[in-house]
């Protein structure tokens, strides 16, 4: 197993026991992270922050596996974040989205590449518009412009 591949596991562990702190100690101080709905993330404590708003809005989430795989710095995983948006959402424009109490079935795919055992870079692929659908969070459309 690479080492991209164990600090991948030991994050995905982390974020499945709602342990930020390990969480957090899985990343390089100055690491990247890209997501689809925030942007770039830089920085331990900003990633940290943005997993933190995750678990706020999606309390009982849950990380369905379908690929795991490894080429020598990256790890790649393919799945489904699974969970019932319940609490606050924090929005990029800093808004709140309160909870909608619908249930979230995500594909999901995360890449990461790591350095000295930590992870230096890590980026967030998943369907936004799908995200949105999912939660009821896009207005219906006019019937009179079917």
């Amino acid at each position: 197993m690479s080492e991209a591949r164990e600090i991948m596991d030991q994050m995905t562990a982390a974020m499945a026991s709602k342990d930020l702190a390990a969480l957090a100690a899985c990343y390089a101080e100055d690491a990247v992270a890209v997501t689809p709905d925030q942007g770039e993330l830089r920085g331990r404590d900003a990633i940290r922050s943005y997993m933190s708003q995750l678990t706020e809005a999606f309390p009982d989430a849950v990380y369905g596996s379908l690929e795991r795989n490894e080429v020598g710095s990256v790890a790649i995983d393919e799945g489904y974040f699974i969970g019932t948006h319940t609490g606050q959402m924090h929005t990029p424009s800093g808004g709140i989205v309160p909870p909608t109490g619908r249930q979230l079935r995500l594909r999901s795919c995360d890449v990461a590449r790591a350095e000295d055992g930590l992870i230096t870079s890590h980026h967030f692929y998943w369907d936004q518009l799908d995200f949105m659908m999912q939660l009821g969070l896009l207005p219906e459309p006019d019937p009179g412009t079917l």
